[in-house]
């Protein structure tokens, strides 16, 4: 399994690795990489790998049962081989859009207490579908709320508790169509704001920024009707 250094530090954005093998699809698998792959509503991450005699664009990333995270090249190409020392690069303006998006859908699930039925994040926009038979009366006051908990400027952090612990405590998760990442033994948490000024924690494999401030301004654009009792709420980043 590759060493998840996005996990470690969501702001790397360059590190050495080594090549360790191909996928059958064309794909690569490094010892250790900066790259996320798509899971939990979030795009995986895109950017290059070097090496002393090239270049490899990479489109996207993908979790693989066996292998972990494989990279998946923008086209057919020649690959590192097998043993390479390589350089990666994560398209980090994208990446960090991501981060910011994904922190307010965290927080969006705050103003909007609600059961949340499927979400997805892109590099323009997020939105989170919500158990809400009703669409909110006053879109502009829940925009308000939204950004005033962003620039209270809270410290976004993470926490570990065991797979028993989380299922004695369910109500810890939030999302009723996307299971926490299990299997390992433990499970993430994000939370955000600490002791009395904790606003929210739940289970989280994807990347964040390390303060709500760096969101910046948001706002929340169209609610729909996605069947009989679920509304798409879309949320914008303002820049």
């Amino acid at each position: 399994m590759s060493g998840l250094l996005y996990r470690q530090d969501a702001y790397q954005q360059e590190a050495d690795a080594r090549v360790v093998g191909h996928t059958a699809e064309g794909g690569v698998v490094l010892d250790q990489t900066l790259f996320y792959p798509t899971g939990g509503g979030q795009p995986g991450d895109s950017g290059w790998v070097t090496w002393a005699n090239g270049t490899l664009d990479v489109a996207t990333t993908v979790k693989d049962m066996d292998a972990g995270c494989v990279l998946v090249p923008a086209q057919t190409t020649r690959l590192p081989p097998v043993g390479t020392e390589v350089v990666q690069r994560l398209n980090w303006e994208r990446r960090y859009r991501h981060m910011r998006i994904h922190t307010a859908l965290h927080l969006l699930s705050v103003v909007i207490p609600l059961p949340v039925t499927g979400g997805a994040i892109t590099a323009e926009k997020g939105r989170l579908d919500f158990d809400m038979p009703e669409a909110p009366a006053d879109k502009e006051a829940l925009t308000q709320c939204l950004n005033d908990l962003i620039e209270r400027d809270l410290e976004v952090t993470e926490t570990w508790i065991s797979e028993a612990e989380l299922a004695a405590n369910p109500g810890l998760i939030k999302t009723m169509s996307v299971k926490p990442p299990m299997g390992a033994g433990q499970v993430r948490l994000v939370r955000i704001g600490a002791g009395a000024a904790q606003v929210d924690l739940q289970p989280c494999g994807g990347t964040h920024v390390a303060r709500t401030a760096e969101i910046g301004g948001v706002r929340i654009g169209k609610i729909e009707k996605k069947g009989r009792q679920n509304r798409r709420v879309n949320l914008h980043l303002e820049d």
